[in-house]
């Protein structure tokens, strides 16, 4: 086992700076001066190279061969099959390609920023036809004459496979726009009032604390777009607040805890280990999925919500549990991904997963790409797209090079379709605690069922053994036919 702790010792490290560098992608994020830009491109860079250069380095592929024939338990297989994939797949891709790639993503989060703030796609399609052209040499790098874009998803969700995504969006688009057609028809309650920023917050931090966010781990800071950062004993988040959309704020909170939550509930042990975060960014999506929509836009929870809401803004105009309940789950016209509702936001990323693989196959150009998205945006939704933060503009993900990225939101969707039915199964009386605002029972059935594990398993096998059965789409999709079935008068 000497080989074995030697080993691990060197990858402590390796994922120690791998934390620093993400820390530096949540400070541009949050607090970096606009100024500083060029720079922090500079320190990203350096960073990636010293982190390629250990994933690469020789003596980790020699310590990771003895290490693999000392017959280890369950754990010690598990991190050695992690350490053997990351080191096949780093020492595929050059180390200059590497760093161009870290140095260039940092500058154009900044350029792609100010264009979406402009309203200006042609300020950014240089810098994103510069992205595309390094992510299909790193693609290709990877594949090694398979599916490029197949190799851009394997960093998401290892395993998945086109054939099995092509599959399950053909099962899930027409009964999603059956739905769809159904509930854009009835009549929604919406917000009309003023809800002050410092009064969400409040209530914000509130809600990440009943969903079990530990605040001696973390931090909720502002951004443009929310996300979730860091693993183990430092796990950060950040909102957004709209005074006229609380819902914005405490859903994109209740969503980002999801995701917190899961970092910080994996076994202590496994810290800076590759065991030490999220299996996967699906069944990472799963568990803020299931947070925000499941849990936090379900009936039960939505009584108590409204009590709070009442307590925090007064009289907000809307008269009534129930009627609350449709506003939270509101059917309605947009454009922007991440305030879509349950039944349309699959359809979104269908628009993005075939988008970025025509763009990482060749068959789509950047220069086309704002066309092509408001074609394919007026054909699925029905209308126009009225402006480009509103279209190709409004993720930031393609500017980071995260292709491949987009359709593990989906699976993270059919995941926790399919925990949510294990789960009502598992805990009892879960809608009396949720009524009272109480998250603990669920919440704690998703951690020993799902978080604890970090990296031990596949991320399939998470969720079979979980819910008892392999993960299909079937679940979520009655699901949300039942939920809005009664919610139409």
């Amino acid at each position: 086992m000497t080989a074995y702790k030697d080993l691990m010792a060197v990858e402590r490290a390796t994922q120690a700076l791998a934390q620093v560098a993400g820390r530096l992608g949540w400070d541009q994020e949050t607090m970096m001066p606009c100024g500083a830009a060029d720079q922090r491109a500079e320190e990203t860079g350096a960073l990636a190279a010293v982190l390629h250069t250990r994933r690469c380095d020789p003596r980790r592929g020699d310590l990771l061969a003895a290490a693999e024939v000392g017959g280890p338990d369950e754990v010690a297989r598990a991190q050695l099959r992690h350490i053997r994939r990351d080191f096949d797949r780093a020492t595929r891709v050059p180390e200059d390609l590497a760093v161009a790639l870290a140095r260039l993503t940092s500058r154009a989060q900044g350029q792609w920023a100010a264009a979406r703030a402009a309203d200006d796609p042609a300020a950014f399609a240089p810098v994103l036809a510069e992205v595309v052209r390094l992510k299909r040499e790193e693609a290709a790098a990877l594949a090694r004459g398979g599916d490029l874009y197949e190799a851009l998803l394997d960093d998401y969700e290892p395993g998945m496979t086109v054939a099995r995504l092509d599959a399950m969006f053909a099962e899930m688009r027409p009964r999603l726009v059956a739905l769809r057609a159904r509930a854009l028809a009835a009549d929604w309650p919406t917000l009309d009032a003023h809800f002050d920023e410092q009064a969400q917050l409040r209530l914000a931090r509130e809600l990440a604390r009943r969903f079990g966010y530990d605040f001696a781990r973390g931090r909720i800071d502002m951004a443009v777009h929310p996300f979730s950062s860091g693993s183990g004993d430092d796990v950060r988040i950040t909102t957004r607040v709209n005074e006229s959309d609380p819902f914005n704020c405490l859903y994109s909170t209740i969503h980002e805890t999801g995701h917190a939550c899961y970092e910080q509930g994996i076994e202590p042990a496994y810290r800076l280990t590759p065991l030490g975060q999220g299996v996967s960014m699906g069944v990472h999506e799963s568990q803020s999925r299931i947070y925000e929509n499941q849990l936090g836009r379900g009936r039960a929870f939505c009584g108590w919500l409204y009590g709070r809401m009442r307590e925090a803004f007064g009289d907000f105009g809307i008269a009534g549990e129930e009627t609350f309940y449709r506003a939270v789950n509101r059917v309605h016209r947009g454009h922007i991904r991440t305030e879509a509702d349950e039944v349309q936001y699959n359809l979104h990323i269908m628009l993005r997963y075939d988008l970025e693989r025509a763009l990482i196959a060749g068959d789509l150009v950047t220069g086309d790409l704002e066309a092509a998205w408001n074609d394919r945006f007026a054909a699925d939704f029905g209308y126009p797209v009225d402006r480009a933060s509103n279209g190709a503009l409004q993720d930031v993900h393609w500017s980071v090079g995260l292709f491949g990225y987009f359709p593990t939101y989906s699976l993270g969707n059919v995941y926790a379709g399919c925990l949510y039915r294990a789960m009502q199964g598992a805990v009892q009386g879960l809608e009396g605690q949720l009524a009272q605002g109480d998250l603990s029972g669920a919440t704690a059935w998703l951690r020993d069922g799902v978080q604890c594990h970090g990296g031990l398993y596949e991320p399939g096998e998470v969720i079979a053994r979980a819910c008892g059965q392999a993960a299909g789409a079937e679940p979520l999709l009655v699901y949300l036919e039942e939920k809005f079935g009664a919610l139409m008068p």
